[in-house]
């Protein structure tokens, strides 16, 4: 669902008449949505990306209960640092490593989309 809503969102805000014209001239289906539908619905994909990315690199108890012990992600590494090791330096290192990898896609899409609208005025 975190996938799926923003890209239903953006589609649904798609301008149907776009797609009718390139049928109108000539346009195969394969050639309106590689040329129309998936450039528009780029917006839409890169939301879901970042709403599905961000709640799946902290979490700690479900990749703990479907892979077991042996399967390290951050966030379990983040957890078992703080309160199982109780090595606050280290955990505070990983916790800005998450930060960073939490915050450096959000920054990025933010500029090139003022960038993208700086453009269109």
């Amino acid at each position: 669902p975190f996938m799926i809503l923003p890209l239903y969102a953006n589609l649904e805000k798609l301008d149907i008449r776009l797609l009718e014209a390139a049928a109108d001239l000539g346009a195969r289906p394969w050639k309106v949505f590689k040329d129309i539908t998936l450039p528009l619905s780029i917006p839409g994909v890169i939301a879901g990306c970042l709403l599905v990315f961000i709640p799946a690199i902290g979490e700690y108890v479900i990749p703990a209960l479907l892979g077991g012990a042996d399967t390290l992600m951050i966030g379990r590494l983040l957890f078992d640092e703080f309160f199982m090791n109780r090595d606050w330096p280290v955990a505070s290192a990983v916790a800005i490593v998450l930060l960073m990898l939490l915050v450096l896609p959000i920054v990025y899409f933010q500029k090139r989309q003022n960038q993208e609208l700086l453009e269109q005025q």
